[in-house]
């Protein structure tokens, strides 16, 4: 499981953000229909440090990234293949869905001018975006129902966001992540090798100090590395989503993550 880095610096998924302004965007709406078509070629996404717990009880958790490691939720075995995803773009029951993917077609994004983060769209979104939607701004621009509901999911994610950099580099800065890699037999007796990700390593993590192991669980820290180290079981998850899943695209290398 190898990762490349997203096209142009953009995040994951994102093509086109561009600040959500009633000028631009007026005749625009966002159904909100809970499909999740756009990140059927997504093998992993990033996580926050709060949904780890209920993302692990099916998936594997690992972390990508080396200057500022990520926790990530496994969503596929092979490049450009999420198994949560059916072919009409619905989340399969089970799986916890990622609040990235529930966040999107929205984002903030940094104004470098103002120095603060303003809502955005992508508007190169392909699913539950077009005039026919409820609208994002009403008659007298200001925004719909929709839009502050966006802006409030958002700012959340956005919090949870910097609470799980922080859980991130503390884990780091322990010394507590490993290069590992999985070798799995898929089910029709196939090897499969997934390879570039981090996990925690549980002896580094058993002889954390007394001291250190009471702040972690005074911020909260404890719960998400039990959630990450006990997903680690979750590789046959995938395996079985993958015996239900259309063949792999020919040419396809095996164990390659796309992030």
């Amino acid at each position: 499981m190898t990762l490349a880095p997203a096209a142009a610096s953009l995040p994951l998924l994102y093509r086109q953000p561009r600040v959500l302004q009633p000028g631009l965007h007026s005749g625009l709406g966002f159904a909100g229909n809970g499909l999740y078509g756009f990140a059927a070629e997504a093998n992993a996404v990033p996580l926050l440090a709060a949904e780890m717990a209920a993302t692990g009880r099916r998936l594997p958790i690992v972390f990508t990234g080396d200057a500022l490691p990520q926790a990530s939720a496994v969503l596929g075995l092979r490049a450009r293949q999420n198994l949560c995803v059916d072919a009409a773009g619905r989340w399969l029951a089970g799986p916890h869905v990622p609040a990235y993917l529930r966040r999107y077609p929205f984002i903030f994004l940094e104004d470098n001018a103002r120095q603060e983060l303003t809502l955005c769209i992508d508007e190169a979104a392909t699913v539950a975006v077009g005039a026919d939607a409820p609208a994002l701004f009403d008659s007298e621009g200001q925004p719909s129902a929709m839009t502050r509901s966006a802006l409030a999911f958002c700012r959340d994610y956005q919090a949870h966001h910097l609470l799980t950099q922080a859980f991130c580099q503390a884990v780091a800065a322990a010394g507590l992540l490993v290069d590992r890699h999985a070798d799995i037999a898929l089910h029709d007796g196939r090897p499969l090798r997934l390879d570039g990700f981090k996990v925690i390593d549980e002896a580094r993590f058993n002889q954390l100090p007394a001291e250190t192991l009471a702040q972690w669980r005074d911020k909260g820290w404890l719960a998400p590395v039990y959630a990450h180290l006990q997903s680690l079981d979750n590789w046959r998850t995938l395996i079985d989503l993958a015996r239900e899943a259309a063949p792999p695209i020919p040419g396809l290398p095996a164990g390659t993550m796309r992030q």
